[in-house]
């Protein structure tokens, strides 16, 4: 859920951190509610401000180190991380793909709420540690009875509020984490995704109107206008993103079965990695004023991309023999992928529509085919409801 626009604000591991501006509004919203709450900490009105942000920055701070759970252990899985947008209601960690096995579902999913947990008990230790192990219940609960340092109030307001969200993300609903959970269960059990997002869809929907009614509850009968609203609107969004699953399942079926080597072409022309750049440039950049092309070994196995402007550099440069094989984009796996992957693969690979094309292997890494976005959408067009 999200998207759109964000603004950058900062990159951890290389990861893009962004938040959209309905998260400013979310933060000082925060800051102004927990203002009161820690006013009355600390008996002073600036102590309980500067707690107040202190507290809503370091919420947001857990979300993002939930979201890099999740983001790290899909980059260990191969899964291209875009990056991680903080919005209205939480954190999203865009990814260029989605999960093959329902192991690398589990592994995924599981690894948000391992560090929420871990969050949790890290705050909690803390609070034990500071000697007031006794009254954490109540801390937690966000008493003002309670006698406590301003810095215990902090730790047990981190701990509650990472709790509430690991219980909730938990719920096997998509698609929060418990739901891609389940659909990990699921699909283990029946060796079949769409059946296994259908379910965790349909539980998302069911748990997400739920929510809708009893918000709406809570602003009507409990005279709780602020929270009733913020519950329905999270159901809505919620509704909104399971019905989309459980939507792309119907045309997901009609794909099933296709993969990339049924639409990519099999003859692409390629350059061999000890080819002189003048030759390169003479033979195959004049010849066919292409922008890149595909290298590789006398074994056919792909070694990366070749462009023009790094032969023109070459040769510019004086070095007309230089092999370009020493010419290649950096990492070569941006530009691959196997051939006997399917078609849903593609969709959402950054590399597709960035360069327009990708280069389709085999096991062993050999070049097969070239696989462009227009082969792709074709075959997207063929498979719509109504078509042959």
């Amino acid at each position: 859920m999200g998207g759109g626009s964000s603004v950058q604000l900062l990159r951890l591991f290389g990861i893009r951190i962004g938040a959209s501006y309905s998260w400013f509004f979310v933060l000082f919203l925060l800051i102004w509610l927990l203002s009161g709450y820690f006013g009355d900490v600390t008996g002073d009105t600036t102590s309980g401000f500067l707690l107040a942000v202190s507290a809503a920055i370091l919420f947001f701070v857990s979300l993002t180190l939930h979201e890099l759970g999740h983001a790290l252990v899909a980059r260990r899985e191969g899964i291209q991380v875009v990056g991680i947008d903080l919005w209205f209601f939480g954190g999203l960690a865009k990814m260029s793909r989605d999960t093959n096995t329902p192991g690398e579902e589990f592994r995924v999913a599981a690894a948000g709420p391992a560090v929420t947990l871990i969050i949790v008990l890290v705050c909690s230790g803390l609070i034990a540690v500071l000697g007031y192990p006794n009254e954490a219940a109540k801390i937690m609960s966000f008493s003002t009875d309670e006698d406590a340092p301003a810095a215990v109030a902090l730790l047990g307001y981190l701990a509650a509020v990472n709790a509430f969200l690991l219980a909730f993300n938990l719920l096997p609903a998509f698609p929060l984490d418990g739901g891609r959970l389940a659909r990990a269960l699921v699909w283990r059990i029946t060796n079949d995704r769409t059946k296994a997002t259908r379910a965790a869809g349909y539980a998302g929907q069911g748990l997400a109107y739920v929510m809708i009614g009893l918000g709406l509850a809570m602003a009507v009968v409990w005279n709780d206008p602020f929270g009733g609203l913020w519950l329905a609107v999270l159901g809505w969004f919620l509704a909104g993103a399971a019905r989309s699953a459980v939507v792309s399942t119907a045309f997901t079926e009609r794909i099933d079965g296709i993969t990339v080597g049924d639409i990519m072409d099999r003859e692409p022309v390629t350059i061999p990695g000890d080819t002189p750049a003048l030759r390169a440039q003479d033979e195959w950049f004049l010849r066919y004023r292409w922008a890149w092309f595909p290298v590789v070994d006398h074994a056919g196995t792909f070694l990366g991309l070749l462009r023009a402007e790094r032969v023109d550099g070459a040769v510019t440069a004086g070095q007309p023999m230089l092999p370009v094989g020493e010419l290649l984009d950096d990492d070569a796996a941006l530009w691959r992928v196997g051939a006997e992957e399917p078609l849903e693969s593609l969709l959402g690979r950054p590399e597709l529509r960035q360069l327009g094309a990708l280069m389709a292997v085999d096991a062993e890494g050999r070049l097969r085919g070239v696989v462009t976005i227009q082969q792709v959408q074709r075959a997207l067009t063929a498979a719509l409801p109504g078509r042959a």
